[in-house]
């Protein structure tokens, strides 16, 4: 059956989910069959259009004879973060209000990547339990990256643990708790403390908890919590990630680490992230307080539409077909927007029933470059799939797939 049978019943979206005319990244011609659709990267490309619409908005200029020094304020912990920054950071949790930051510490890194490193070691370095490295878990399925980032360096601080929920030592540990969970879309808390009865030290990845991806149902109040600008806007190649950390040492030791590591943060990122996000947060009040902003120009429910559209058509997709399976998710009440809906992850975590490993099938028999559960510390029947990905590539996707028996 044709792709385009499958959807062709289902409800039309208002037309914030377009592109208003705009052209996507690769445009240029239809995807040849022949070709390799590459779902594997977890760019946020799907956003493209919307910064289109706002691009005039959005355009920053830095002269030549700014942003010369290494420092930004001398009086914050995290001395070359701008001043800027810390103030749309805060405004913008503020609007979402999915995340406390009175009186917390942030700390702004190279992305999400640099910080979760600078997590890694400030908490172990503070560690005085033993000389042994401190062991680092993540329930599985885990993000794939968390494995190689943790043990690069091979230090003696830390080293990877594996699968939180299989943790049975008597030892410290520090527990990742990814929620939305990057590859499978779950909600989650720790596992470690309520199945040993052993406390240790946590970090919360909260990069997909926004609401074009989940309902916003409580404003998150952890120790240390990771966000970052690539999934919360899209905007990956700024490189920015920012950590809300309660206990003062943990913020100073985490900005000593990226000062070792990169002296500091580029200030034009900075400058254009604050911009982004202001951006976000003027059209909100706007369309709250006076109405001069149009429902289309409101960032997080243009994207979630465009996930919204892009989780009925592969639902639709995958419910003709015998070979698959994605999970359901429940449907909550959003603080932010005050309605009711289901998550809609970034990444679909697909099922192939009858097949040993879903990512080598689908590279071999669709040319669909995923990746496989096996990365993740889960059953390789599994595969992760970019729902992030430009518009031809996702249509491709479903095309190959709703058509596989005649490939």
């Amino acid at each position: 059956m044709k792709l385009q049978q499958m959807v062709a019943n289902l409800p039309a979206l208002p037309p914030l989910n377009n592109n208003n005319g705009l052209p996507s990244s690769n445009t240029d011609a239809s995807l040849p069959n022949s070709s390799i659709v590459n779902l594997d990267r977890g760019d946020t490309v799907l956003l493209e259009s919307y910064w289109r619409k706002m691009s005039e908005e959005c355009t920053v200029e830095i002269k030549g004879w700014e942003f010369l020094s290494y420092a930004s304020d001398l009086k914050s912990v995290c001395w070359f973060m701008m001043p800027e920054l810390r103030d749309a950071l805060k405004r913008l949790h503020a609007l979402v209000g999915n995340a406390e930051t009175s009186d917390r510490h942030i700390v702004v890194g190279n992305g999400s990547t640099q910080l979760f490193q600078a997590a890694l070691f400030a908490l172990s370095s503070s560690s005085s339990s033993s000389d042994d490295p401190i062991n680092v878990v993540a329930a599985a399925p885990y993000y794939s990256g968390y494995p190689d980032e943790t043990d690069l360096v091979r230090s003696s601080l830390h080293k990877w643990s594996g699968d939180a929920k299989e943790y049975d030592k008597n030892e410290a540990y520090i527990e990742i708790v990814t929620s939305p969970n990057n590859p499978d879309g779950s909600l989650r808390g720790p596992v470690v403390s309520s199945k040993c009865g052993v406390e240790g030290k946590l970090i919360h990845d909260l990069a997909y908890y926004w609401p074009l991806y989940t309902p916003i149902t409580h404003k998150a109040d952890h120790d240390l919590m990771l966000f970052t600008l690539s999934k919360c806007t899209g905007h990956s190649g700024s490189r920015i990630g920012w950590a809300i950390v309660k206990d003062i040492d943990i913020a100073k030791k985490m900005t000593t680490f990226i000062v070792l590591n990169s002296i500091g943060v580029s200030k034009e990122s900075q400058t254009r992230a604050a911009k982004i996000m202001e951006v976000v947060c003027d059209s909100y009040q706007r369309y709250r307080f006076d109405g001069s902003s149009k429902e289309s120009e409101l960032f997080f429910e243009y994207s979630r539409g465009i996930l919204k559209e892009r989780w009925q058509k592969l639902r639709e997709v995958v419910k003709q077909s015998d070979g698959f399976i994605v999970p359901k998710f429940q449907t909550a009440y959003c603080n932010f927007t005050n309605q009711s809906f289901e998550t809609y992850p970034a990444f679909a975590w697909l099922m192939c029933k009858r097949e040993e490993d879903c990512g080598s099938y689908l590279e071999k028999k669709l040319k669909v470059v995923a990746r496989s559960g096996k990365r993740f510390g889960s059953d390789p029947r599994y595969a992760r799939i970019n729902m992030l990905t430009t518009g031809d590539d996702f249509d491709e996707f479903l095309e190959r797939l709703s058509n596989i028996e005649d490939i």
